[in-house]
C-alpha cells in the first residue's frame, strides 16, 4: 500500500508512526525507534508527514525534508480535536495524521539550524536571568532577617551590598557574612555570563539584515529583534 499521509507522534526514544493512503485507508500503525526513523522513511516514497510542533519537531522535519518528504508542522492545540480516542502515542500519530490532511489547517514554519542557534543563545541567557533574579531575592531576603531592608531592583542591590559588608555590624553574624558574600560573587559571576551571550546577540543583530531593519523601530534593541527573526523567521 502507497502511503501519501504520515502522523508522526514524537518522543525521546521511541516515536508512533500512523500512515494513510490515499484514501484514508490505514497502512501503517507502528513503533520506531530513534535510530530507525530515517530508515523507515527513506524507504518510503515522498508523501506529507505531519507532526507536533514540540521539542525536536524541527530537527525530524529538516531531516525528513532530506528524504522528499513534504513536511508539516502544527500547533498541540490544532491537533487536540482530532483526538477522538483516549490518549496515547498510538492515537496521537493518528490525530496527527488527520489533522495534516485538512485543507484548512494552519502550519508552524520550519526553523533552520541557523535560527535555533540564535534561539539556544538566548534560552540559555533566559535561564541565567531567572537564576541571577533568584540569587537577588535570595540575598535580599537574608538581609532583610538582619533588619537590612534594600529596595527593589538589580542595581539597587548592587550599589547596597558593598556597604552592608564592608560595615562592622555586629547585627549581622560573621557567618551570614561569608553567606551573603558568596552569594554576592554568584551574583557578578552571572552578570558576566549573560553580559557575554549579550554580546553574542548583538553579533549575530550586526550580521543579520532582517535583524538590522527592525532595530531601527524606537524600542527595538538587539534582543528582540533577534528573538523575532529566530522565532518567526520569514514574516508573510
Amino acid at each position: 500500500m502507497k502511503i501519501t499521509t504520515a502522523g508522526i507522534d514524537l518522543a525521546k526514544n521511541v516515536l508512533q508512526v500512523h500512515g494513510v493512503n490515499a484514501q484514508g485507508k490505514v497502512g501503517v500503525q507502528k513503533q520506531l525507534s530513534r535510530s530507525k526513523v530515517l530508515a523507515y522513511f527513506a524507504q518510503l516514497p515522498a508523501c506529507r508527514v505531519g507532526m507536533e510542533a514540540c521539542g525536536s519537531a524541527h530537527y525530524w522535519a529538516r531531516e525528513l525534508q532530506k528524504l522528499g518528504h513534504d513536511v508539516r508542522l502544527m500547533a498541540v492545540q490544532l491537533i487536540k480535536p482530532y483526538r477522538t480516542k483516549q490518549k496515547n502515542d498510538r492515537n496521537d500519530a493518528e490525530a496527527i495524521c488527520e489533522a495534516v490532511s485538512r485543507p484548512q489547517m494552519r502550519f508552524v514554519p520550519i526553523k533552520t539550524v541557523e535560527q535555533q542557534a540564535v534561539l539556544t543563545v538566548h534560552r540559555a541567557r533566559e535561564l541565567l536571568v531567572s537564576e541571577r533574579t533568584a540569587v537577588a531575592n535570595q540575598i535580599r531576603g537574608l538581609l532583610m532577617e538582619y533588619g537590612q531592608v534594600i529596595p527593589p531592583g538589580i542595581q539597587r542591590l548592587r550599589r547596597a551590598l558593598p556597604d552592608i559588608l564592608s560595615t562592622e555590624d555586629e547585627g549581622l553574624p560573621t557567618l551570614a557574612r561569608t553567606v551573603v558574600t558568596e552569594l554576592q560573587a554568584r551574583l557578578r559571576e552571572l552578570d558576566e555570563r549573560i553580559a557575554g551571550h549579550d554580546r553574542q546577540i548583538a553579533q549575530v543583530a550586526r550580521q543579520h539584515e532582517a535583524a538590522k531593519r527592525l532595530m531601527r523601530v524606537e524600542g527595538v534593541g538587539p534582543i528582540t529583534a533577534t528573538a523575532l527573526v529566530a522565532t518567526v523567521g520569514d514574516a508573510k
